[in-house]
C-alpha cells in the first residue's frame, strides 16, 4: 500500500497500522529522513515498509515514485491519500493567491494525480482501494480558510466522481473527514483553546487522536468493506453532527 505525508499525524498512525496488519507499506513523505525513520522503526518490529521521498506538488514526482513502489512491491492494492498542508489567508490579502495555488496543489491536484499514476497497477489487484483523506473543511468552513476548505470540498467530489467511474473496475473510492485531530497542524493550538472549542462544538467533548482516523481508514480497506464506495465519512466527535 501506499501512503501520501506518512511520517507524522494521521499518515504515520495509518501506516503503522497498516504495517501491523501485514501489509507492505510504502511510507512517502516530503522529507525522506523521518519516513526513512519511520520505515526503519517498523522493520525493526518485523514489519514490511520502505520510504520514499515524495513531494505531491511535483506531477513529475508522483509518476516516478508510484512506479518504484509498484516495482518493489510487485503492484500497488491500496492508496490512501493523505499529504496535507495548511494555510489561513483572507480573501482580500496579499496572501490568498499564493496560499491558493499551494492549497489546491497539495490537497486536490495531487491526489487526482496519485490515482492517475497507481491507477494501471490498481486494475491489477484483487481489491483495489483508493481512501482519501478531506477534511470536515469541507462540510462547514472556517472564516479566513478559504483555500483550504473549496480544495477539501473539491477532494470530496473527485471521491465520488471517482467511486462512479471505476465502480465497474471494482475499484472502491471513499473519503474520510477528519475533524479536530491532535496533529502536528493543532500542536500550536493552546490545550485551553483545544479544551473549549471541543466542549463547545463536537459531540463527545474532546479532539480525536490520529489512530482513530486511521482504523476507518483501513476498516475502508478490509473485505468487509468491499460494497462500500463513494461514502464521505466525518471522523470529528460530532461536530457536524451538532447544532449548538
Amino acid at each position: 500500500m501506499l501512503i501520501t505525508g506518512a511520517a507524522s499525524g494521521m499518515g504515520r498512525a495509518t501506516a503503522e497500522l497498516f504495517a501491523e496488519e501485514g501489509a507492505k507499506v510504502a511510507v512517502t513523505d516530503y522529507v525522506l529522513s523521518p519516513a526513512e525513520a519511520l520505515a526503519a522503526e517498523l522493520r525493526e518490529r518485523g514489519l514490511s515498509a520502505r520510504a520514499w521521498k515524495l513531494d505531491v506538488s511535483d506531477p513529475a514526482e508522483i509518476i516516478a515514485v508510484v512506479a518504484q513502489i509498484a516495482d518493489e512491491f510487485g503492484g500497488l492494492d491500496i492508496v490512501v491519500n493523505n499529504a496535507g498542508v495548511s494555510g489561513f489567508a483572507a480573501v482580500d490579502s496579499d496572501a490568498y493567491e499564493t496560499v491558493w495555488d499551494r492549497s489546491l496543489a497539495i490537497l486536490l491536484s495531487a491526489h487526482q494525480r496519485i490515482v492517475r499514476a497507481a491507477l494501471p497497477h490498481l486494475r491489477h489487484s484483487a481489491a483495489p482501494r483508493i481512501v482519501n483523506i478531506a477534511s470536515t473543511e469541507a462540510l462547514g468552513a472556517t472564516a479566513m480558510d478559504s483555500p483550504y476548505a473549496a480544495a477539501k470540498a473539491g477532494v470530496v467530489g473527485l471521491t465520488r466522481a471517482l467511486a462512479v467511474e471505476l465502480g465497474h473496475e471494482g475499484v472502491t473510492v471513499n473519503c474520510v473527514c477528519p475533524g479536530p485531530i491532535n496533529t502536528g497542524m493543532t500542536a500550536s493550538v493552546p490545550d485551553e483553546h483545544k479544551a473549549t472549542f471541543a466542549r463547545r462544538r463536537t459531540a463527545l467533548g474532546r479532539y480525536g487522536e490520529p489512530d482513530e482516523v486511521a482504523h476507518i481508514t483501513l476498516s475502508l480497506c478490509l473485505p468487509a468493506a468491499s460494497y462500500i464506495t463513494g461514502a464521505v465519512i466525518p471522523v470529528d466527535g460530532g461536530l457536524t453532527a451538532r447544532n449548538a
